[in-house]
């Protein structure tokens, strides 16, 4: 297979259909123990792991998540569904995103919402959050083939053997920027976030030093 079959592209195309998100009405409605928590993320999320052996949480990464303020403390050793959706959203992070950025993500979340009763739930932004899914697939795929007929018309002096592999390449580096330029955005927002917050504590400090 090259890239310079439709095989390719439509290959890729099937494996954007294939994605998906795990619903807050797939989650229990009552508190799981540990190994409830990591069988139910290996199951709905299975289809997200690059190989067949891949863990998509382990119960170090969730005692790890806890210790590092990512995770909420599990009560008397059982997790809410509230945990279970902290859990979606570190996993979906960690692939490209620091331990402290994801701190700095999360924390406001789970400060403010977490085992909130009344108004906005954190079941609430879990679901706006994920509901645009379909959207952006749609808008994901048209983004990849543009960037394949890019790569198609690439290297076309190029021979062959060689013109195949360079046109994937070319290919592979178009998505890689398209993800450098996202995660700087992401990582200068986070930064910027982190700014704030740390004013505002230090704002808070001197206040309440200059009451004294």
């Amino acid at each position: 297979m090259t890239i310079s079959t439709e095989d390719l592209l439509n290959s890729i195309m099937e494996s954007f259909d294939r994605i998906d998100y795990i619903k807050t009405a797939d989650i229990p409605n009552i508190d799981l123990y540990m190994d409830q928590v990591t069988t139910f993320m290996d199951h709905r999320l299975k289809s997200t792991t690059r190989q067949e052996t891949d863990k998509i949480l382990t119960k170090t990464m969730i005692n790890n998540y806890a210790k590092n303020d990512l995770l909420p403390p599990p009560v008397k050793k059982k997790y809410s569904k509230e945990h279970l959706l902290v859990l979606i959203f570190i996993y979906y992070f960690k692939g490209f995103l620091s331990i402290s950025d994801i701190q700095e993500l999360l924390q406001p979340i789970t400060d403010r919402f977490f085992q909130k009763e009344d108004g906005l739930t954190l079941s609430d932004i879990y679901e706006e959050v994920f509901q645009m899914e379909g959207k952006e697939i749609q808008a994901l795929k048209k983004d990849v083939a543009r960037h394949f007929e890019q790569a198609q018309k690439s290297f076309t002096d190029a021979d062959e053997e060689s013109r195949d592999f360079l046109q994937q390449f070319y290919f592979i580096c178009m998505l890689s920027f398209d993800v450098y330029v996202k995660k700087l955005l992401i990582e200068k927002l986070i930064d910027e976030m982190r700014s704030s917050r740390q004013s505002a504590e230090e704002s808070e400090k001197e206040e309440k030093k200059n009451k004294k």
